[in-house]
């Protein structure tokens, strides 16, 4: 049984909808307390990966997730991106943790650069001063220098870098498959319970499978 938390996760505009999405319907489903906050690009790229038209009101995004999901109002609370009034805004309100998932390298360098320009960035920067959990997952091949300068300047302050780069040890067999291998990852990390991949050791292949090689 997972213990409720509050978790923030944002949602911008970088490919890769289909991760965030799903680690919404997981967090959700693990009763976890989710403030979600969305780009206006994000809602594009939903669009164009998902077929998913994200409501550009708070109000009807919540009334939209509780149907699309099936979970009691109140679980989930949308903000708008100028929404400083919102919980995440400050940290006398306490979210245990962030992920923003996908997370573009514009979000990455501002949050990196202390910016506070909308309210994931500011949201992003409640968790880095309260030194709480922030987890971010980069979508881009290949990371240019200033990417990598940026992520490893956060990695020493104690963020969480997760890029969105699948294993196949788990045979995946489907897209939903290879997806939830980076939920799983991201879940882990929040130390909330699923169900999603086998772990290392738990039925992936082994060497015995194999012939030696000649």
């Amino acid at each position: 049984m997972n213990k409720t938390r509050t978790i923030t996760l944002a949602l911008t505009g970088a490919s890769g909808m289909p991760y965030g999405i799903r680690l919404l319907e997981m967090l959700l489903r693990a009763n976890q307390h989710v403030y979600l906050l969305y780009s206006k690009a994000a809602r594009i790229v939903a669009q164009q990966e998902l077929n998913l038209s994200l409501p550009s009101h708070s109000r009807d995004a919540e009334s939209f997730f509780n149907q699309f999901f099936g979970i009691p109002a109140g679980q989930l609370q949308v903000f708008g991106r100028e929404a400083w009034f919102s919980p995440v805004a400050s940290g006398t309100n306490r979210a245990d943790a962030m992920v923003v998932c996908p997370c573009t390298m514009n979000t990455l360098a501002a949050i990196a650069s202390g910016m506070s320009q909308n309210l994931i960035e500011r949201a992003a920067d409640v968790m880095l001063k309260e030194q709480r959990q922030l987890i971010l997952v980069p979508r881009e091949t290949p990371f240019s220098t200033i990417h990598l300068e940026n992520m490893l300047k956060l990695s020493r302050i104690g963020v969480v870098i997760m890029p969105a780069n699948p294993g196949f040890y788990h045979r995946p067999e489907t897209l939903q498959q290879v997806i939830d291998f980076i939920v799983a990852r991201v879940l882990d990390h929040l130390r909330i319970e699923h169900q999603l991949v086998p772990r290392w050791g738990e039925g992936n292949a082994t060497l015995t499978d194999y012939s030696p090689c000649d």
